[in-house]
């Protein structure tokens, strides 16, 4: 008989062990993040999102170039201009990504202001061809100069979930 009292005694404490194990294996395991760097991870989640959501936008800006098409072009710009805007409105959002947004409208709006006058020339008004050159340079530098501040922006942002 104290072999069986025992073992069910054994019996419900190795019960006891296995459940409080099981318990323990459910919780969310502690990660240290404060609530500062949760936040910062949301913000940039959604910074992240509106960052793709700019990038299809462009690809659709150039498929329009392809087009030669110098209407589809200003509506594929004013749809990226519309992710640019949602970007740079975002709350608390650093200099950087304002400054990089503006630069890149900047440069499409200089790209469609080039095509147009291309596009728009005549015999009697002939488009300026040994310009082009200097104009496309200055358009894709400020397009990379866009670019180079939403990288800094993004290095800046992982500076703060690193803290």
């Amino acid at each position: 008989m104290r072999k069986r009292t025992i073992a069910r005694v054994l019996a419900v404490a190795l019960g006891a062990a296995l459940a409080l194990g099981t318990l323990a294996g459910c919780q969310s395991p502690a990660t240290g993040a404060t609530d500062q760097q949760q936040a910062n991870r949301t913000y940039m989640t959604k910074v992240n999102q509106a960052v793709e959501e700019l990038n299809t936008r462009l690809g659709e800006f150039d498929e329009a170039v392809a087009q030669e098409s110098v209407v589809n072009m200003r509506n594929k710009a004013n749809s990226a201009f519309e992710a640019i805007d949602a970007l740079a409105a975002m709350k608390d959002l650093q200099t950087n990504y304002v400054d990089g947004c503006n630069k890149l409208k900047d440069a499409l709006n200089s790209y469609i202001d080039l095509y147009t006058e291309i596009s728009s020339a005549t015999e009697e008004a002939p488009f300026d061809f040994s310009a082009y050159d200097g104009r496309v340079k200055e358009i894709q530098d400020a397009y990379n100069e866009g670019i180079d501040k939403l990288k800094a922006a993004d290095e800046e942002a992982l500076k703060l979930n690193e803290d």
